[in-house]
């Protein structure tokens, strides 16, 4: 057993054998009173003179301030050196200076000590003063500073007449020395040596201080007693002594009773036995004796030592106020046994007396204004701050010499357990205090004192407290401890508890539970775990409250429970404080399963089809509840009560078994027919709140786990709603183009539809992301679904719109018959109707055609826009990075994505057998079956078509598909001109590249097919790329359909029959060589300007003569209807279109200005001997005069549509190239193309680059990037060598072998290149490859039989 249970369980022992009886409490409680009535001062005798009585008090007076402080220097003899306080002292102290000079501080509430306090707060805050003490940091420098403000300030006190402020200086002394230690309280790394010197300091000053009621009231009765100068005289009736009659009534006794009971005490309750007590008790203290206490009732030596300090000290004090108020004690009583009368505080008396600077002595005093010295005042010695002499040791060494006084329990006044009879006579009065209270004879506006303690009985507990020698710490303890047993029988309200457990702190802030006696600490501890356990059940059953709960329902008690925690007592008492915290938390989880039960069956008895809602609404119920208990109960309750978490941590569980027991119900119910009982909204907003639960849970009760696949349960749903989304994009392509006027709006000449359109695709998008979906690989598939979704949406509308797009400018007769734009069909009538005049007419374009342009143009950017919406890029991390393993399957029915481009034509033959015939051809691709794959736009008027467009072919596997040139047959059936077929294997085109097919018709002539391949992927990026495609290739159409209108009529006025005309219209006679010679010069100085590029003619050739040349004026008036045709139709296009389409346009028509001139000048690259001929110089300055002209038409000076850096690009170059070898030799044509030739195949790349993917296309950047590097590699592979076989086809002879011979091995290199790609590519290939790589494929079938030909 520990030495502190063995003390323990000893007093209980001790306690034991001493039973209160009534009887004995009331014969020791009059003791007392009587006493304090003896204790009062004697009557005057009127035989000393009044010059005596003045001159004895004078005397008294005299030896109470030359005992006192005046000079300072006394009190700091013993610490010449001082000692050095810490830095952070001065602002501590000057928070404290500023909270009492406010009135903040109820420890220094009397206004002259607040006074003083304030003054020396004003010297803190000045700089002087806290540079001076930043320096030195000398303590006694710093209580000298403030004891000469109080100097001054006590000096011009009026109620302190004469001296009196003298003796008022010691105590505000001993204040601000108390103030010191509090202050260090709060400051780190005190010097031990420093708070030793404010002990000694405090022991060496008056002790002018005083305690609290136990009641936590004053008393304003005790303060009227009789003063010092009071000439009453001492009687022995009871009637004339307050405190017996106070007893009295307590023990509700008659008077004469009490009196017959006092005159029988008389004899033996002598003051003479009062001061043997005091004695007894300071030898008992000297020589270890069990009362008072001895060394083994404390925990340390320190502990004893400090109570010895301050016990010693009080009755040594007590001693000499009795003799001091009877001097005839004194001459029975050794001089040598009674302590020195000039007490630490330098003044007779001082201890009974109040001071309005001080504090009640009395634990259970209140403060008094009125100064008095009865010793049976409220305002007793037990002070806990009370201070005697520096040396406890010299009193009971003084009293070795009495040998009347023995050690032992042998006592007058006190009973022989004080405890016991302390804590009887303290149940008495608060007994008698509350039946008086509660009495029917106190009315409702009858005063009444307001603690649990009435005034007089505070009076008589504090005598008794006195003379029985109990502690503070024991009175603090038992005062709770009847509070508690009284609060427990619901005989005092709530409100008591918590003052009782105030007077606790106030004592525990002045003497720390480390100093307490071992039975006191014990007994507290005790008393603290009954407190716990009473109200941690109030708790418990006001839990019963959750959901409602409010802060005041259990406020009080956690006051109460947070006190009792904090203290560290509970574990004395041995109170399991986890265990029973861990019953309130299963209260919690009761009371919160059991609302949620209840509140389920409410909901979901609730009237109606809809089962989303009631699981809605209690997710609802949950949210709101938690976020009001979360404010309402921001931290937990007593530091580990988390009432949100554990609500949540058993709503939230079952609230999940509810949502997956009714999985199946609610995916029928929102599945059942277009109107289901559980819209498909209500589902997703359960999503939301389920997901917002689950973050809950996550936030409060981080240490719980939950199994519940939120992705998985909703996911369904999620790809229902994306099938019924994919299912509405038809209708709003529909709904969105009917509604259309396409008419511009705004500055970027778009109409209604395509924002129509794509406000509708952004509504998914945008419904998706508000989801915030809990996986990011599901939500990425779903985002994948929606991007195939928008692709088949914008390729539907791109479709559209070119159809419509196409009726506009090529209209029926029946839908377009304006006079002044003739149809393409009345064109063609009219052309076999007139054979003679093949003059072609003008197109007028319509702005409507221009808005669908537009539209378009604006599709790619909102398309672009949309992308970056989506975050499609950080979805394909996503999708890379999280995708689940594959599966290996036989059949994988893996898709590939094939681009097929209809390039050209060449040698075909017409079907009737006129040799001026031309065709009008276009093509069509079928599969196996006959369905139409895909079509081109018709070509008018030629027997070598170029259509340069592109379809996108989806096969599983081998695909064998027809092309079928046509003849377009304005009445009838169209013509076939002749077929060819082509195989779409996925293992011949696995090396992504493009490959040139010249597939030869079964007829004659033959056609030009690039042919691509790619794996179709299932991800956001393939299905944008392919949307950007569509919208690009119907964009590409549509220009070209411009170009197709505008072309027919460029070449037919910058053709070699104007030019001809033009020539022959000059013709007249001979011409003068040297005119003509200057006409030559004239001409090539007219062409040197700045922006022409100037190309001398070699010296190997010699000039020829030149006719008579044209003027400037002539050769353009000779192409006026083409500046017409451009303004009438470029102003048009300037006003519809886009700025982008509109540099397109425009881009396009210079291309094809180009493209006309460069036919005027040589023929197309072919191996075969050309019949054109070559034109004269005069014809050749004539073309590029037309093409200065043109050129300066469209750039206007800055003005123009096109900006000269794309007037003259690359193309115009190469354009104006050719005059520097037209009029060359034929065989330094030839040396020059071999040694071009050779150059180019130097510096060709060795790797040939995969064709265009649909990846390079998934926004505008990538589209931008290619087209980027596109230019760069045109302009790295700028060659004449192609200019130079051009020209060499209108030389002959002998021409023809060698322009065989140079393509020949241009197409031998070319296949060198594409066998190195693929067996850069096999080697690829046969390296481990993931399974999303080139899959097999079947082998490739038969050719199907030929359909039968039209006729």
């Amino acid at each position: 057993m520990s030495r502190r249970s063995y003390a323990g369980s000893m007093h209980e022992r001790r306690s034991s054998r001493f039973r209160v009886s009534d009887e004995e409490l009331m014969n020791f409680v009059l003791r007392v009173a009587l006493l304090s009535y003896q204790m009062q001062p004697k009557a005057v005798e009127t035989s000393p003179s009044e010059p005596e009585r003045d001159r004895d008090y004078s005397s008294r007076i005299h030896g109470a301030l030359s005992s006192s402080i005046f000079s300072i220097g006394d009190l700091f003899r013993d610490g010449q050196k001082g000692v050095r306080f810490p830095k952070d002292l001065i602002k501590v102290l000057e928070q404290k200076l500023q909270d009492i000079a406010m009135g903040k501080d109820a420890a220094y509430s009397d206004q002259l000590i607040r006074r003083t306090m304030a003054v020396f707060y004003g010297q803190v805050k000045d700089e002087t003063f806290r540079r001076q003490m930043k320096e030195n940091r000398k303590i006694e420098e710093l209580i000298l500073m403030f004891a000469t403000n109080a100097t001054n300030v006590l000096k011009k006190e009026p109620s302190l007449q004469g001296d009196g402020w003298k003796l008022e200086l010691n105590n505000h002394i001993a204040q601000f020395v108390r103030l010191l230690r509090d202050c260090l309280r709060h400051v780190s790394h005190v010097p031990p040596e420093l708070t030793s010197r404010l002990e000694m300091y405090t022991a060496k000053l008056a002790p002018a201080q005083s305690t609290y009621s136990d009641s936590g009231y004053d008393s304003a009765s005790t303060s009227q007693r009789d003063s010092v100068s009071s000439s009453k005289r001492i009687s022995m009736q009871v009637n004339d002594m307050p405190l017996v009659l106070t007893a009295a009534r307590l023990f509700k006794l008659p008077v004469n009773v009490v009196q017959k009971e006092v005159e029988d005490m008389v004899a033996y309750c002598t003051e003479k036995a009062a001061l043997n007590d005091l004695k007894t008790c300071l030898k008992n203290i000297n020589a270890g004796a069990p009362f008072p206490f001895r060394r083994e009732d404390f925990d340390s030596e320190a502990a004893w030592q400090y109570w010895r300090t301050l016990e010693t000290s009080h009755l040594s004090q007590l001693m000499v106020v009795m003799v001091q108020f009877n001097p005839e004690l004194a001459k029975s009583t050794p001089s040598e046994a009674l302590p020195s009368t000039q007490a630490s505080n330098g003044r007779p008396g001082s201890l009974y007396s109040t001071y309005s600077s001080g504090r009640p002595d009395s634990f259970y005093a209140g403060s008094s204004t009125q100064r008095h010295a009865s010793v049976s005042s409220r305002h007793s010695v037990v002070s806990i701050s009370g201070l005697g002499p520096s040396d406890p040791d010299a009193v009971p060494a003084a009293l070795d010499g009495d040998e009347e006084i023995q050690v032992g329990f042998h006592f007058t006044f006190i009973p022989p357990n004080p405890r016991k009879y302390y804590k009887r006579l303290l149940e008495y009065c608060i007994t008698a205090d509350l039946e008086a209270m509660l009495s029917p004879a106190v009315g409702d506006d009858d005063e009444v004192s307001l603690g649990i303690l009435s005034a007089p009985h505070i009076e008589l507990i504090n005598e008794c407290a006195l003379r029985w020698r109990i502690g503070q710490p024991y009175r603090v303890a038992c005062f709770l401890d009847i509070v508690r047993q009284f609060y427990e029988r619901n005989e005092v309200p709530l409100e008591c508890v918590p003052e009782a457990l105030a007077n606790i702190t106030r004592v525990t802030n002045e003497i720390e539970l480390e100093k307490w006696p071992i039975q006191d600490v014990d007994y507290l501890a005790q008393i603290y775990g009954g407190l716990f356990s009473t109200f941690l059940s109030h708790l418990y059953h006001s839990l019963d409250g959750i959901p409602q709960l409010k802060p005041s329902d259990v406020a009080p008690y956690l006051s109460i429970l947070e006190t009792v925690r904090e203290s560290g007592l509970l574990e004395r008492y041995d109170v399991d404080v986890a265990a029973r915290l861990m019953d309130i938390q299963n209260q919690v989880r009761d009371v919160s399963a059991r609302y949620y039960g209840q509140k389920m069956q409410e909901l979901q008895s609730a009237p109606g089809v809809n089962r989303a809602l009631p699981l809605l609404l209690m997710t609802d119920e949950i949210e709101k509840n938690a976020k009001l208990l979360d404010k309402r109960f921001p931290e937990p309750i007593l530091g580990q009560l988390d009432i949100v978490s554990l609500m949540l941590e058993v709503q939230i569980p079952h609230f999940l078994m509810d949502l997956d027991d009714s999985k199946k119900r609610l995916f029928e119910d929102s599945m059942n027919g277009p109107t289901p009982d559980v819209p498909i909204q209500d589902i997703f907003a359960l999503y939301r709140r389920t997901k917002t639960l689950l973050g809950m849970y996550k936030a409060f009760c981080p240490s719980g786990e939950i199994q519940f696949d939120l992705g998985g349960f909703f996911e369904p749903y999620v790809r229902q709603w994306l099938i019924n989304t994919d299912n509405k994009t038809t209708q709003w392509v529909q709904a969105a183009i009917a509604a259309d006027k396409f008419q511009a709006e705004g500055e970027e000449g778009h109409s209604s539809s395509i924002i129509d359109l794509f406000d509708s695709l952004r509504s998914p998008i945008q419904f998706l992301q508000d989801l915030e979906w809990i996986d990011e690989y599901q939500e990425a598939r779903f985002f994948t679904s929606l991007s195939k979704t928008i692709s088949k949406a914008i390729n539907q509308y791109c479709t559209t719109i070119e159809e419509l797009f196409m009726a506009e400018m090529f209209p029926r007769p029946t839908d377009y018959v304006q006079p002044q734009k003739s149809s393409a069909w009345l064109e063609k009538a009219k052309q076999l109707t007139d054979r003679g005049e093949k003059k072609v007419e003008a197109f007028t374009f319509q702005g409507e055609s221009c808005v669908k342009l537009n539209n378009i143009e604006a599709a790619r950017r909102l398309l672009d826009n949309m992308y970056a919406q989506m975050e499609s890029d950080k979805k394909m991390e996503v999708l890379e990075h999280s995708a689940p393993p594959v599966p290996e399957k036989t059949d994988r029915g893996d898709r590939f994505l094939f681009t097929v481009k209809v390039a050209i034509a060449e040698g075909l033959v017409p079907l009737d057998s006129s040799p001026s015939s031309k065709l009008d051809t276009f093509i069509t691709l079928s599969d196996e079956q006959g369905t139409r794959l895909a079509k081109t736009r018709t070509i008018y008027e030629t027997l070598s078509p170029r259509w340069d467009e592109s379809f996108d072919l989806s096969v599983e596997k081998p695909l064998w598909i027809m092309i079928s040139v046509r003849d377009r047959a304005l009445v009838g059936k169209h013509d076939t001109v002749g077929r060819a077929y082509l195989c779409l294997d996925p293992k011949r085109f696995g090396d992504f590249l493009t490959h040139d097919l010249w597939m030869d018709l079964d007829t004659q002539g033959r056609i030009l097919l690039r042919i691509s391949m790619e794996g179709e992927k299932d991800d956001l990026q393939f299905y944008f790329g392919r949307a950007f495609r569509s919208l690009k290739r119907g964009e590409n159409d549509m220009v070209r359909v411009f170009i197709d209108k505008m072309s027919p009529f460029i070449r037919q006025c910058l053709s070699r029959v104007v030019l001809k005309t033009l020539i022959k219209s000059t013709q007249s006679g001979s011409i003068d060589y040297n005119k003509a010679l200057g006409n030559v010069t004239a001409l090539f100085g007219s062409l040197g300007n700045k922006d022409d590029v100037q190309i001398p003619l070699p010296h190997a050739e010699k000039p020829r003569i030149k006719p008579e040349s044209l003027t400037d004026v002539e050769i353009e008036q000779a192409i006026v209807p083409l500046f017409d045709f451009f303004d009438a139709n470029l102003s048009t296009l300037n006003t519809y279109l886009s700025e982008t389409t509109k540099d397109m346009v425009m881009s396009r028509v210079w291309k094809e200005i180009l493209n006309v001139i460069e036919g005027l000048l040589i023929p197309p690259l072919s191996d075969v001997q050309s019949d054109m001929k070559p034109l004269s110089d005069k014809e050749v300055d004539i073309v590029f005069k037309w093409l200065k002209f043109l050129r300066d038409y469209f750039y206007a000076g800055g003005e123009g549509p096109v900006s000269l850096e794309a007037l003259q690009n690359q193309k115009y170059r190469d354009v104006l190239s050719i005059r520097l070898y037209y009029d060359w030799h034929t065989d330094a044509l030839m040396e020059e193309c071999v040694r071009m030739m050779q150059h180019s195949l130097r510096a060709s790349p060795s790797i040939k680059k995969r064709a265009k993917s649909v990846y390079q296309q998934r926004n505008l950047g990538t589209i931008k990037n290619r087209k980027k590097e596109k230019k760069q590699e045109k302009e790295k592979e700028v060659s004449n060598g192609e200019t130079i076989l051009r020209i060499l086809r209108m030389r002959r002879p002998n021409t023809s072998d060698f322009i065989a011979q140079q393509l020949q091995a241009l197409n031998s290199l070319a296949a060198e290149r594409d066998a190195h790609a693929k067996e850069v590519e096999k080697r690829k290939l046969q390296r481990p490859r993931q399974p999303s790589e080139v899959p097999p494929v079947p082998s490739i079938p038969p050719v199907p039989a030929l359909p039968p030909k039209s006729l």
